[in-house]
């Protein structure tokens, strides 16, 4: 008797994860993949010189990355050179200050000291809980399937619970730490990945703050699309297959127990699926109705993370006054957070990151040049994506760093590439044009969210952004192993 037969669909972060875990069990995996080339959100690209990461660019909680390198025997050191930045960050503040957000723990309570005195000790207990957090966070809770609340019923993890302030939200939680406005801003910013304001996200989430502060911003030499690479490789070497420009367009049972997945060209037959590209699409566009797990009402209540404009930017001449890391919070953060969350609209004044990787790694860009990522973060689902409204946001943008830098940049550039709503749509049918998927809201947490198991067929499974834990590059790795370990628990080893 052959192989179990496994396909998952998507070769991103989840994609990687979930095939590999899946081949080391014994399963016999093929990895269809929409796009030309594997990574998903975390792919690059390559221009006159330049090489681009297209999304991820802050690596946080390098232990989850070296946790599941030693699941297949290696150690993050074998595939690139891991960097901690120090400075971690800078900040431009509303009156347009650049401050440098410390990686020694020491420089970053003084710094805290600086705008408020007395908070360095607030902040050491704050930071203490926020480590308690993340430890039974990362460690238990993300990697329930979250099918039961029974999960979550032994005496340590109801005990942590207890102490994890699920049911408070970040910005009180923030502010009875520190007052100053800078500080709380600070302290809000890491929620940001997870999709929603910091008063509908509960307070469990400084745990965030402790990968931020504690555990470091890091930067693998050659670009974020390494770790990509490292996770193709590792799943090459355990036997998967990858095939790519295969769009999956229908998915079906048949014989009984054998489930087919559809592409424009081919049927492929298997024991077992694991969805790992837009669980939204998958449900209400692949599937036929009376397979789907979710009614479009459903969809429409659900709150998404935000989706952004981004630019690709070739400088042909060195930048002074930018770290690899820059936030510009020198304008409203309410106002912004009101059009991304509230009344979504593009946005009036928007904030903006800016990254200049290239002030780590030379390998980015040719001799002399600045390689550039700009992200300014919007409300999902806007209509009105055009170039015209791109280049307004551009040259607003741009002279917004001008300014802060003191130096002229528009009439450097030799190189830019937008990217927003309509191009996730195209490239990974991202449910609303989002970017980061599903927010982690109260409402949308574990056994709330989307399930990583399908209601109708049985042996269709999900992992990604839109299922559980959540978003991000961590989360997403430790999605795929928890959606083949729930395939191992279901239907034995390959």
């Amino acid at each position: 008797m052959g192989r179990k037969k496994a396909i998952v669909i998507g070769s991103g972060v989840a994609g990687l994860s979930a095939a590999s875990y899946l081949a080391k069990e014994g399963y016999s995996v093929t990895i269809l993949e929409k796009n030309e080339q594997t990574g998903g959100r975390a792919r690059k690209f390559s221009a006159q010189g330049f090489t681009f990461d297209m999304g991820p660019s802050w690596y946080w909680m390098p232990d989850v990355f070296e946790k599941y390198y030693q699941d297949f025997g290696y150690t993050t050191s074998d595939f690139y050179e891991l960097i901690r930045l120090s400075p971690s960050y800078r900040v431009i503040s509303k009156s347009g200050e650049a401050i440098d957000i410390p990686a020694n723990m020491d420089e970053l309570e003084a710094l805290f000291e600086k705008f408020e005195p007395g908070s360095a000790t607030r902040l050491r207990g704050f930071l203490s809980e926020a480590k308690y957090k993340y430890e039974v966070g990362i460690n238990d809770l993300v990697y329930k399937p979250s099918l039961s609340l029974l999960e979550f019923a032994d005496v340590r993890l109801l005990k942590g619970l207890l102490k994890m302030d699920v049911l408070s939200n970040m910005r009180k939680h923030i502010a009875s730490i520190v007052s100053n406005p800078f500080l709380q801003e600070l302290l809000e910013f890491p929620v940001l990945f997870l999709g929603a304001l910091p008063q509908n996200t509960p307070a469990l989430y400084s745990l965030m703050n402790y990968a931020d502060m504690q555990l470091g911003t890091w930067y693998p030499q050659g670009g974020m699309h390494l770790f990509i690479q490292a996770f193709q490789t590792i799943a090459e070497k355990l036997g998967v297959t990858i095939l790519l420009n295969q769009e999956v367009i229908s998915v079906d049972t048949k014989q009984g127990s054998i489930i087919a997945v559809n592409t424009t060209d081919q049927t492929y037959l298997a024991d077992v699926v694991i969805n790992a590209s837009d669980y939204h699409h998958m449900d209400q566009v692949i599937l036929s109705p009376e397979n789907r797990s979710y009614s479009p009402s459903y969809w429409a209540k659900r709150k998404m993370a935000p989706s952004c404009l981004l630019y690709y930017v070739g400088v042909n001449k060195k930048i002074t006054n930018l770290l690899h890391h820059n936030l510009f919070f020198d304008t409203d953060f309410n106002l912004h957070s009101k059009e991304i969350y509230t009344t979504p609209s593009w946005p009036t004044k928007p904030l903006f990151y800016a990254s200049a990787p290239s002030k780590t790694d030379p390998s980015v860009a040719p001799d002399g040049c600045e390689n550039l990522f700009l992200l300014i973060p919007i409300a999902p689902g806007l209509e009105g994506d055009n170039e015209k409204l791109r280049d307004k946001y551009f040259e607003l943008i741009i002279k917004r760093l001008e300014q802060q830098t003191g130096e002229s940049i528009l009439p450097f550039v030799i190189y830019k590439r937008s990217y927003s709503v309509n191009d996730f749509k195209e490239d990974y049918h991202a449910f609303k044009g989002n970017a980061y998927g599903l927010a982690n809201t109260l409402d949308q947490t574990a056994i709330l969210k989307p399930s990583l198991k399908s209601k109708k067929l049985k042996n269709l499974f999900y992992a990604g952004q839109l299922t559980v834990p959540g978003p991000g590059v961590p989360p997403s790795i430790i999605s795929g192993k928890v959606a083949a370990m729930q395939v191992v628990k279901e239907f034995g080893n390959g």
